[in-house]
């Protein structure tokens, strides 16, 4: 079992930033991916970022060079660092965990989620 809980949304004005951790409990962190995905109001989920336990990254074009995601194993805790915020990054956030350690772009790859934090940018 691995509970994931996210912390750090809100509301930023556009060009802003956020940064969101998400505190995984459990199983060893450090063996397992991890991901954020969102829902964006009327749309399916999508995803945003993904990291593997070794340190690899991977972005969705609509955040590629805007977004960062990292991880801290000391701290069981992985992070999405958000700059040049835009109305449309507006949803609802959530990580989540792949034990199989895929870095994968797809929900269905992902064993564990979190509850979610809500982001709104305002224009």
């Amino acid at each position: 079992q691995v509970q994931l809980v996210e912390s750090g949304g809100g509301l930023v004005q556009a060009g802003g930033s956020l940064r969101l951790s998400c505190a995984a409990s459990g199983r060893t962190f450090r063996s397992y991916a991890m991901g954020w995905f969102r829902r964006c109001p009327g749309k399916e989920r999508e995803f945003v970022a993904a990291i593997r336990w070794s340190g690899s990254t991977y972005y969705a074009d609509s955040v590629k060079g805007r977004f960062t995601i990292s991880r801290d194993n000391a701290k069981n805790t992985v992070y999405l660092q958000m700059n040049s915020l835009k109305p449309e990054d507006t949803a609802v956030y959530y990580c989540a965990a792949d034990l199989s350690d895929r870095g994968s772009s797809l929900s269905r790859r992902y064993d564990y989620w979190g509850q979610g934090t809500q982001v709104t940018v305002s224009s």
